[in-house]
């Protein structure tokens, strides 16, 4: 996806429009693919480093399987003196392998035989690597170009429909090879057939001074079609976080939620497209297993029509299955049935297409600072539907962060929803300097949607209990707690939070799959105790202002009529006594049906009244008791 910057984009003032062309409308079914290449030379400084980056793709083995078992995922080895057969040596048929590469896992579905099979390779990997796959000889160079062309191969004869594939480099050589050679150009010129087959190449440096510009910078922005200097030297530890995690988080294609036309007046509209900030965490889906064998059970909806007879018999006189769009809805109007089919129903909710529509602006000390309603999305511009849009989207923008406005729009996110109220907010790229974080690119500069509150949203708490003169504190009081607030403050790292529920299922799943346990801290690795406990040390003397703390009394269980317990309280009305209706008559002139049991009620109502109830709460049966006295 082109991302939009507003500093590199064409200004409004400037010449003459150049003539673009119109982008076909790109298919977002498919599968994610992403291709390992590690480098051999990687065990030239040791084998911890390869066996860093061993260890990275298998985090990125087990979480791809956790998270989405239908993307591929393959490996190879580059580099290498011998090229041994994958443990599916019938996927490279109609492959051409070239020297000194050797594949381990052709692209495949992850399952749990594949990754058993890395984790057992990963077993000998520091004795059996150099005799297994050894380095090219003489200077551990081999063919980089060829080595493109097998990731290209590869992708392109997997099977399945790709819409989003990368390769991913590991490697610790600034270049490939010299600059003076013949195979140094041949490698670039590779660049071009990765572009023209959209297939996204990312160097992962093993090492965090490795230097991009012998030769990654040029073959990266050749590959990408983005000019040189526009080319920024990413951090090699980020990477290797990013890669590990298996899924690139600064590619917005898959985060994309829709696209939809803005219009901001008559005859004017522009193509945008929205996303969630963060994505939210998928539960797997919960199946039902039968006991024997834990095979799935699998369920089929049938819908079926009966007509009875027009006698008022219960009698069936014609049956028939219908499929889920064949039904109906009936309602009764005028004192006749109007059936409403799904066909109708559906062209009712699909009056509009998903859009926007600007109906103002207002200063943006209007909007407050938070709002709990809705999390926000973030907008930017598409030219792919309407030419020019990020021009129209750019002077909006730059105008609304300049008189510090926000627009006001009804907004329908996608088909069948219901039109909401929200407020554009222009936001711009933090400037992290010295931070380096994956989280930062996941924010740009475009317009932020927030949902507006609406009547339904707001709540009204009544605070008098709470709110009176024996829950006040005196200003010693709230002095000493807002120092102990200002003492345990901690810096909030969204990336160290995981859902805890989630991260035990996981676990779980992990350790009967593949036998072996994970480390789930949760909040842990957020919050260190120990140095809490220093920070408020010195306050906890001013702590005696307070009174002691009165423990409640504990109440005492109870005991079991084995132990000793006494015998379930009896009737407080004995049960002859309610045989007589003048005495039930007393207790109902009285009001005192509450003190007879569920079961005398049901008595009174079948021997008093002939009325046979379901089993209900006192409440209902005194209430019936007495409508049928009146």
């Amino acid at each position: 996806m082109s991302t939009w910057n507003p500093e590199n984009d064409v200004d409004l003032l400037s010449g003459s429009e150049d003539e673009e062309d119109v982008s076909m409308k790109r298919d977002y079914h498919g599968r994610e693919a992403i291709l390992f290449v590690v480098d051999a030379n990687l065990q030239t400084a040791g084998m911890e480093r390869l066996l860093e980056a061993l260890n990275i793709i298998r985090t990125a083995f087990i979480s791809g399987m956790l998270v989405n078992d239908k993307d591929l995922i393959g490996l190879i080895f580059a580099n290498t003196k011998h090229s041994p057969p994958p443990l599916e040596a019938s996927a490279l048929d109609n492959i051409v392998m070239p020297d000194n590469c050797a594949v381990f896992l052709p692209l495949r579905q992850l399952t749990k035989p594949i990754v058993e099979h890395y984790l057992e390779f990963m077993g000998g990997v520091e004795t059996q690597f150099g005799d297994v796959y050894g380095l090219a000889e003489p200077d551990g160079r081999g063919r980089f170009d060829l080595m493109i062309r097998l990731c290209i191969e590869m992708l392109e004869k997997c099977g399945k429909k790709l819409n989003n594939a990368k390769i991913a480099y590991l490697t610790d050589v600034s270049e490939p090879h010299p600059s003076n050679s013949n195979h140094f150009q041949a490698a670039l010129q590779k660049a071009s057939d990765l572009e023209g087959k959209e297939f996204e190449f990312h160097v992962i440096p093993m090492v965090d001074d490795f230097d991009y510009e012998p030769f990654y910078k040029e073959f990266i922005t050749l590959s990408r079609a983005i000019e040189l200097d526009s080319f920024q030297v990413p951090d090699a530890q980020m990477l290797r976080e990013i890669l590990s995690d298996r899924k690139l988080k600064q590619d917005f294609l898959r985060r994309c939620l829709g696209h939809f036309s803005f219009y901001l007046g008559p005859n004017l509209s522009m193509s945008v497209q929205y996303y969630n900030y963060f994505q939210r965490r998928a539960y797997p889906r919960k199946v039902q297993i039968l006991r024997r064998d834990n095979s799935v059970v699998r369920t089929k909806r049938v819908i079926t029509v009966q007509k009875q007879k027009d006698d008022g018999s219960q009698d069936i006189e014609h049956e028939y299955q219908i499929k889920v769009t064949g039904g109906w809805y009936t309602c009764n109007v005028g004192e006749k049935d109007l059936r409403i089919s799904m066909d109708q129903l559906n062209r009712v909710r699909n009056l509009h297409k998903p859009q926007m529509m600007l109906l103002g602006f207002k200063h943006r000390s209007s909007l407050p600072e938070v709002s709990y309603i809705k999390p926000a999305n973030f907008m930017y511009p598409d030219d792919q539907s309407i030419i020019g849009s990020k021009r129209l989207f750019r002077a909006l923008w730059e105008r609304c962060l300049v008189r510090d406005k926000i627009a006001i729009c009804l907004f329908m996110s996608k088909r069948k929803s219901i039109p909401r109220y929200v407020a554009l907010v222009p936001v711009e790229a933090p400037d992290n300097g010295e931070e380096k974080t994956y989280r930062s690119l996941l924010c740009g500069d475009g317009f932020k949607i927030v949902y507006l509150p609406e009547a339904k949203h707001i709540r009204h708490l009544d605070m008098q209990d709470w709110n009176n003169t024996e829950n006040t504190a005196d200003e010693q009081k709230v002095e000493f707690f807002q120092k102990i607030i200002k003492k345990l403050r901690v810096d909030y790292q969204p990336n160290l939070i995981n859902d805890p529920s989630l991260d035990a299922l996981q676990a779980n799943l992990l350790a009967l799959s593949l036998d072996f346990s994970t480390d789930t801290k949760g909040l842990d690795n957020l919050l260190d105790t120990t140095q809490q406990d220093k920070r408020i040390e010195k306050l906890l003397p001013d702590y005696e202002m307070f009174a002691a703390e009165v423990e409640p009394p504990k109440k005492r269980a109870a005991k079991s009529t084995t132990a000793g317990a006494s015998a379930p309280k009896m009737a407080k009305i004995d049960d002859n006594q309610l045989k007589e209706f003048e005495f039930v008559k007393s207790l109902i002139k009285d009001g005192a049906l509450m003190r007879c049991t569920a079961a005398q009620l049901h008595f009174i109502l079948q021997q008093h009244f002939d009325v046979t109830m379901p089993k209900l709460v006192k409440e209902k049966l005194v209430a019936k008791i007495e409508e049928l006295h009146k």
